[in-house]
């Protein structure tokens, strides 16, 4: 934590007030994909939540530091603990707890899920607060899914509990407008594919449009990209080809020391 080893109380802080944000990501060999993205997505939260920047370098030097050309999953949590719970307006220095694990690589086939409306508090931060979304993709799995897909109260699809998705219609890759958190494996497909010159569109869209796609993906910092079965009663056909492609497209985004 800010580049020394963690303490318990330190952590036992970050455990009491469960108010913060964070990115996860995988490195390879010490290597990252598109880390000016994650750092921009913390020092933006950082901002919102706690008033100050998020200084890049040390960041950057203590990440190298834990790393030290591992592989790993990485979780970097941004808190603080000179936050007032009776005074959350104002400032407060952040302070940075970065956690290795194994490497994440999922596993399983495409996922089947079932659409519900719920939408995250502040969606576009990856905040700390993730009981809805592990309560969700629980109450799924009771019902004999995989995973839940969230619904606005307007009916138009957002995210997924920890996934952003993605369609192909046919003739393009298709995402959903919506208020959601833009993940950082979605912006690089969406990169990667405007680099392949592959078209692609951004709209709204409710359950009765996606009957017309061609196939239907979830993508995340786990799993790049990984095609859904079904939504609901609506089963998608297995799709190599956009599976390639998506492929192809995060591999232009290089691996770089941050």
């Amino acid at each position: 934590m800010n580049g020394e080893t963690a303490t318990l109380e330190a952590i036992a802080s970050l455990a009491g007030n469960n108010y913060g944000h964070f990115t996860a990501l995988q490195a390879r060999a010490g290597l990252i994909q598109a880390w000016p993205l994650h750092l921009a997505r913390l020092q933006a939260a950082t901002r919102e939540l706690f008033g100050k920047e998020l200084a890049a370098e040390p960041l950057r030097a203590w990440l190298h530091d834990a790393l030290r050309g591992q592989d790993a999953a990485v979780r970097i949590s941004v808190f603080s603990r000179a936050f007032d719970r009776d005074r959350p307006s104002r400032a407060a220095t952040p302070d940075v707890l970065i956690a290795l694990h194994p490497p994440r690589v999922r596993s399983t086939g495409p996922l089947r899920v079932c659409s519900v409306v719920h939408q995250r508090e502040a969606p576009h931060i990856k905040h700390l607060g993730s009981f809805g979304l592990f309560n969700q993709r629980r109450l799924a799995q009771q019902r004999g899914f995989d995973d839940a897909l969230f619904l606005g109260v307007d009916g138009c699809v957002s995210e997924g509990t920890t996934w952003n998705l993605g369609f192909h219609d046919g003739e393009r890759i298709v995402w959903p407008a919506a208020p959601m958190l833009d993940g950082i494996s979605m912006q690089l497909l969406k990169e990667g594919l405007a680099r392949l010159g592959v078209p692609q569109m951004t709209r709204p869209l409710r359950l009765s449009d996606l009957r017309g796609m061609r196939s239907a993906f979830f993508t995340n910092a786990a799993c790049a990209c990984m095609p859904l079965a079904c939504i609901d009663d609506l089963v998608f056909e297995a799709d190599a080809e956009t599976v390639d492609l998506l492929r192809a497209a995060l591999a232009t985004t290089p691996w770089q020391d941050p």
